[in-house]
């Protein structure tokens, strides 16, 4: 009896470990990729990538002091280690710290657990330099990205990979002239712009007043990359991960946008050099806030926290917003007012059919929204029961 017993408890444990485990897997999103913010306010984030030399940090840091601005830094362990006063100095300004890996590996080339390894030992590093977090933002050695990297940074605690719009090359060791003719030209609200601290980019240090001078005779703010994000509009922008096959052309067509669009959107100069596994940003259009307070008429088989999800609220605030006591109380044709919405809901909605080998967490990292969202969007209860053939609505 007392075997049964112990086998029985051994059992249940067993059970308990697979749900938590699966629990994890499906709530750990994958991170946002990001090369620019979708706004119309003339902000602009400037961030410098520190390699195992940072030749040009502390110049760079006198600039940005003089000037009243604050920057970004993706640092890397390596250079944490070769230079650590640097590091310190960086905090101590007041600038936002990231993690650019520790040994400055292509990320699409290590499993999950290399991944986690980089971050895990720059952030310690960083922290015990400057006792700040690097965390919620990466950026990926090379620039190189995949679906894969996304979800293996996301679990690292990473929710967003910084790339760029505007590249200075400036490692290529332009002139300052060049730098700054380069980011001029391609400004636009909303900027990231991508720089070097290292001896291989001595025409940064010489660019920088000139070029935050001419911004701000443009009238743009500096903003650091967390700032940035908080300008960021709601759009339809979805993100693509190119498969076998692909051409820039079948993308453009199957998202009913225009290949230069798509070039644009993601820095493509060679429309015939795109690579299977490369995330590309489907530019979609902005979504403008609604003139009039918004309204929604319950539907069957509709519950608060589904019309939460569907407008980005909480399922708290519609109930204030309508003097409902009990939120399990809503009954079909009720006109609900939602409050605080900033977007109109989506004309079309996007249809997916289940594939061999797909999960609710694969598909939402597909379509960059959550899990909860696409199963509130199909009354889906078991996050882990979909079925091949079955057809999922993909909430914008």
């Amino acid at each position: 009896m007392k075997r049964k017993v112990i086998r029985g408890a051994m059992a249940l444990f067993i059970l308990l470990a697979m749900v938590i485990t699966q629990s994890i897997s499906v709530s750990a999103a994958a991170s946002k990729f990001v090369t620019s913010v979708n706004t119309t306010s003339k902000v602009v984030a400037l961030t410098f990538d520190d390699g195992a030399d940072g030749a040009n940090t502390n110049k760079i840091l006198d600039i940005l002091a003089k000037n009243n601005v604050k920057a970004t830094f993706f640092l890397t362990g390596s250079g944490a280690n070769n230079h650590p006063q640097y590091i310190k100095n960086i905090a101590a300004k007041g600038h936002q710290l990231g993690n650019h890996s520790y040994t400055h590996p292509d990320f699409t080339k290590l499993t999950a657990t290399q991944m986690k390894s980089e971050l895990d030992r720059t952030e310690a590093l960083i922290k015990s330099l400057t006792g700040k977090t690097t965390k919620p933002i990466f950026r990926a050695p090379f620039g190189a990205m995949n679906s894969t990297v996304l979800s293996g940074v996301g679990a690292s605690g990473y929710g967003y990979t910084i790339q760029w719009n505007i590249d200075t090359v400036d490692w290529k060791g332009l002139t300052a002239s060049q730098i700054n003719t380069k980011v001029q030209t391609n400004i636009k609200p909303g900027s990231i712009v991508l720089m070097h601290t290292g001896a291989g980019a001595p025409g940064t240090p010489l660019a920088l007043p000139t070029m935050i001078s001419q911004l701000k005779a443009k009238g743009y703010k500096f903003v650091t990359i967390s700032q940035l994000l908080a300008y960021q509009n709601t759009s339809t922008n979805k993100t693509y991960t190119v498969k076998s096959g692909d051409t820039l052309y079948s993308i453009a067509r199957t998202y009913g946008v225009t290949v230069s669009a798509l070039a644009a959107a993601n820095n493509i100069t060679n429309y015939s050099l795109i690579y299977v596994g490369q995330v590309l940003i489907i530019p979609g259009t902005t979504v403008t806030p609604p003139t009039t307070t918004v309204k929604y008429t319950v539907k069957s088989g509709d519950t608060l926290y589904k019309i939460a999800t569907m407008y980005n609220t909480t399922v708290a605030k519609i109930a204030a917003a309508n003097n409902i006591a009990n939120v399990n109380s809503i009954y079909v044709g009720q006109v609900l007012v939602i409050p605080g919405t900033t977007v109109t809901p989506p004309t079309t909605t996007v249809k997916y059919t289940v594939k061999s080998g797909d999960t609710l967490y694969k598909i939402a990292t597909m379509y960059n929204t959550t899990v909860a969202k696409i199963a509130a969007a199909n009354n889906i209860t078991n996050v882990s029961l979909i079925s091949v053939g079955q057809v999922l609505t993909i909430p914008k």
